[in-house]
């Protein structure tokens, strides 16, 4: 099994019933989680975990990025699960929340899943297609990044992908030089090469979040997602793609906390957590 980074958090007193594993998209790592949301959720007596998949933060595998499929990805997540103090519940984001609907599918022991502004189970090929409409500047930009490395996508597309007017572009000009290169296998497996995923074996529960102006996953790929969960999804007003960074990410992290506080209100909680 690779090394993976693991960026964890934990509550100085008693811990919620269960513990939190975050899962990123793709073109970054872990640290996109502990900007805001591990230290947040922590205070809040969460142990927060995030995960590097392979070839992503400091994780292992770097060199062989592309050689990675979505498979490997979900290994990833279920090893770093069986790291966590009990089984979590999994948060994932973007083609971190394919990642997740598939890890879910795959171990039975997970409590649960969060899947905010997330790949639908059926692909990327219908929301690719339709970003090419939306906003071809940024589509352009997206394919030169996958095919020729990050320095090909600039910060106005960056920027225009991952945030609404919303987001201060000072701020947003601080994440540029952290993204970087993702598996185009990935992108092969998810685009439609690997069938989506089947759903977990047993009713697990399942939050589906969208971002009401996420240009790469709009409503009705997120109405998707929820209606293959048959649950109904949340909107977050005038927020784009990635929720957990820009103006309004204590509304989604709040709402995440309420969730978890009513589902998983019945189990005991750990007495003991470590600082």
């Amino acid at each position: 099994m690779p090394n993976l980074e693991i960026i964890s958090h934990f509550p100085t007193g008693p811990s919620k019933p269960v513990p939190l594993l975050f899962v990123h998209g793709a073109f970054c790592g872990a640290w996109i989680w502990a900007e805001k949301f591990l230290p947040w959720f922590a205070a809040r007596g969460y142990e927060a975990h995030a995960v590097s998949l392979r070839g992503h933060g400091k994780s292992e595998g770097q060199e062989r990025l592309h050689s990675f499929g979505i498979a490997d990805y979900v290994d990833d997540v279920l090893q770093a699960a069986d790291a966590c103090s009990s089984p979590p519940v999994l948060i994932g984001h973007s083609m971190g929340g394919n990642v997740v609907q598939r890890a879910l599918a795959a171990g039975p022991h997970l409590a649960g899943g969060v899947l905010m502004a997330s790949a639908p189970p059926h692909g990327l090929m219908a929301s690719t297609v339709g970003l090419a409409w939306r906003d071809p500047y940024v589509f352009n930009k997206m394919s030169q990044m996958l095919m020729f490395g990050t320095e090909a996508m600039g910060f106005e597309a960056l920027y225009r992908a991952m945030f609404s007017d919303s987001m201060p572009r000072a701020e947003a000009a601080r994440y540029e030089n952290r993204v970087q290169e993702e598996s185009r296998r990935v992108f092969l497996d998810i685009g439609g090469w690997v069938p989506f995923p089947p759903l977990p074996k047993r009713k697990l529960p399942v939050l589906v979040l969208g971002a009401e102006k996420d240009l790469l996953f709009p409503p009705d790929q997120v109405h998707a997602t929820a209606w293959a969960f048959g649950t109904d999804a949340t909107f977050f007003p005038d927020m784009g793609h990635s929720m957990m960074l820009q103006p309004g990410w204590e509304g989604v992290a709040s709402h995440i906390d309420g969730w978890l506080a009513t589902v998983f209100a019945a189990r005991p909680a750990v007495q003991e957590a470590a600082d």
